[in-house]
């Protein structure tokens, strides 16, 4: 069979793939959401030529997002304020939808689509507050503390853009994605985020003091990595997907979450594995 004839017969699995994953991770309104954000007339935060266009539109965000919430739970404040407030056991997929929409329409949507989620998002933040294990208090408009969801959210992405994006950006590229994403960031309360990559860095390593080991983030690791709320048919390509995210966090990182270290985590075959997936995912939500 020639390959254009293959494509044909394959074409009504991929459209049923692709609905059944879009479907989870953009929702019941997710068609919808999609016209809106994309057809929608109006000026936008980024033009068509944004690195930040080409990093969130591609499949390894799957990846990076499950890292950025593995690497987000061990600040103690944040996860505490997550634990107590965002639902993530009760209602984890009406989470990622929530996310997703959110990145999707401050990245593609108008200018005013993208404010009314800035607002909406700092409403809710400004009425998520209590009281840490540790008796320390968290509000979660404290920019402090969205400074450190921003940068390890920013640093997953884009690290796994570099190693499973379709279109690998050069150094400066990177650099134009940090700057972009700065836009969101301050719009959300953060003060002065990092604008490239050395300035990401370094703002991540000032955040390394604050970071612990606490039993809600080793909890939410273990949510995550070993019962996730997925039917059976997916288990393996989550595990797939749950092994690349955490070999791609600094040893540090996993030590903290007491991931066990577990033999070619880091290695070609994870790698090469998680590298099919995300090209495998992409080819399923193909246009």
């Amino acid at each position: 069979m020639s390959g254009l004839g293959l494509d044909r017969a394959l074409e009504p699995l991929r459209r049923l793939a692709g609905e059944a994953l879009f479907a989870r991770v953009a929702g019941p309104n997710g068609p919808a959401e999609r016209v809106r954000i994309h057809d929608s007339p109006g000026t936008r935060w980024f033009g068509a030529d944004r690195p930040i266009r080409v990093v969130h539109g591609d499949a390894s965000m799957f990846v990076g997002g499950l890292r950025a919430l593995l690497l987000q739970s061990l600040h103690p404040l944040a996860m505490a304020a997550v634990a107590a407030h965002s639902g993530y056991r009760g209602d984890p997929w009406g989470r990622l939808q929530r996310t997703s929409t959110f990145l999707a329409t401050t990245t593609f949507g108008t200018a005013e689509h993208a404010q009314a989620a800035v607002d909406r998002v700092r409403g809710i933040h400004q009425a998520v507050r209590g009281t840490a294990d540790g008796g320390e208090t968290y509000h979660a408009a404290d920019p402090h503390l969205l400074a450190w969801v921003h940068v390890a959210e920013v640093d997953s992405f884009l690290l796994a853009h570099r190693r499973y994006g379709q279109h690998p950006l050069d150094q400066a590229g990177y650099d134009g994605y940090v700057a972009d994403t700065a836009r969101v960031a301050s719009a959300l309360g953060v003060v002065d985020p990092p604008r490239d990559q050395a300035e990401l860095a370094e703002r991540l390593a000032s955040f390394r003091p604050e970071l612990r080991s606490t039993g809600p983030a080793r909890d939410a690791a273990r949510f995550l990595l070993l019962t996730p709320p997925i039917p059976l048919p997916v288990r393996v390509p989550y595990a797939v997907l749950a092994a690349n995210a955490l070999a791609s966090l600094p040893p540090w990182a996993r030590s903290l979450l007491r991931v066990p270290d577990l033999p070619g985590l880091e290695g070609p075959l994870v790698r090469g594995a998680g590298r099919c997936l995300v090209g495998s995912i992409r080819w399923a939500l193909a246009a």
